[in-house]
């Protein structure tokens, strides 16, 4: 059997899988991201589940931006990164900004089949959309259409994005920037007041040791404080989405990404709170994705069995 070759490139992780010919997956492993040497540890990683006389074709879901072979993703300590070692393999090479990927994924294989208007955000490192309008996955010239995570939210710009510009939703709600956003919000707080949390003590009294998981863990316990943070990053998540359906006009939004698939009611209820606040569109039915972080895997070994000629770069 021909194998297609799926590739999910992150600024964490980077997830391999074997598809068969009907899309679906029957093998996959994950590494963490090694910076300095990504294509490399990609080739290993594809050796490493089949010989390479197998695969019928590679698909690759990466962070963008996206040009040609190289990718430039804000959430890497890296300027750039080319994949072009890959076209050594001599195989087709299909590449997708991963959320391209994982809403062509959802289409086909999850919550979004039949679904002619639909939506795929991850909140995790980073915040990423990819859209599907009247059946037809949006690319835009630079395959980058739907980059939402650089919408901006604040217009104050407060805060730095990873991208280097301010104000964005990625600088204030996905796991990378959070804490920034949390020390931010503490400021209208007397500290005695911060000082009687859980989250407080959580962190030994240092600010810096803010993490995502910390703020979760410290909600889920039902720490007041940590609760209205996890709140506010839930009414400008809403804001984030309201715009998405408003430029969209989708009927489905499916959200996935760590931060989503970890804390999901946590994530779900505020948004769900706030949404009508802000949406002018008929707001669209906002669920979890049931395809897990196997979404973009999904959508780019589709994008090698049914051969989509706006994802080939080889």
């Amino acid at each position: 059997m021909k194998y297609a070759i799926g590739i999910d490139f992150g600024a964490t992780n980077i997830r391999v899988a074997l598809g068969d010919n009907r899309g679906k997956i029957i093998k996959k492993i994950k590494e963490k991201t090694k910076k300095s040497a990504i294509p490399n540890q990609i080739l290993e990683m594809i050796s490493f589940l089949t010989d390479t006389k197998n695969i019928r074709g590679i698909g690759i879901a990466c962070t963008g931006p996206i040009k040609g072979w190289t990718v430039k993703p804000p959430n890497l300590p890296v300027k750039s990164v080319s994949l072009k070692p890959i076209s050594k393999l001599k195989v087709p090479v299909y590449l997708l900004n991963d959320c391209n990927a994982s809403v062509l994924g959802e289409h086909l294989f999850g919550a979004g089949k039949g679904v002619d208007n639909l939506v795929y955000i991850t909140l995790s490192t980073g915040i990423g959309g990819g859209a599907i309008v009247d059946n037809h996955l949006l690319f835009g010239k630079d395959k980058n259409a739907a980059e939402i995570g650089h919408i901006t939210i604040d217009f104050d710009s407060r805060l730095k994005c990873g991208c280097g510009k301010y104000g964005h939703w990625e600088a204030y709600c996905s796991g990378k920037n959070i804490p920034n956003f949390a020390r931010l919000w503490l400021k209208k707080f007397r500290k005695e007041e911060i000082k009687k949390s859980l989250l407080f003590k959580s962190i030994n009294g240092n600010l810096s040791n803010l993490t995502p998981e910390l703020i979760f863990k410290s909600a889920n316990a039902k720490d007041k404080l940590s609760l209205r943070f996890v709140d506010e990053i839930g009414r400008l998540n809403a804001i984030g989405i309201s715009n998405v359906t408003n430029i969209y006009d989708p009927e489905l939004i499916t959200l996935g990404g760590a931060i989503t698939l970890q804390n999901p009611e946590l994530v779900l209820k505020p948004i769900k709170k706030y949404i009508d606040r802000y949406s002018f569109n008929r707001k669209a039915n906002i669920k979890i994705t049931p395809l897990k972080d196997d979404a973009a895997l999904y959508g780019v070994i589709a994008s090698v069995l049914k051969k989509i000629n706006a994802a080939r770069i080889c």
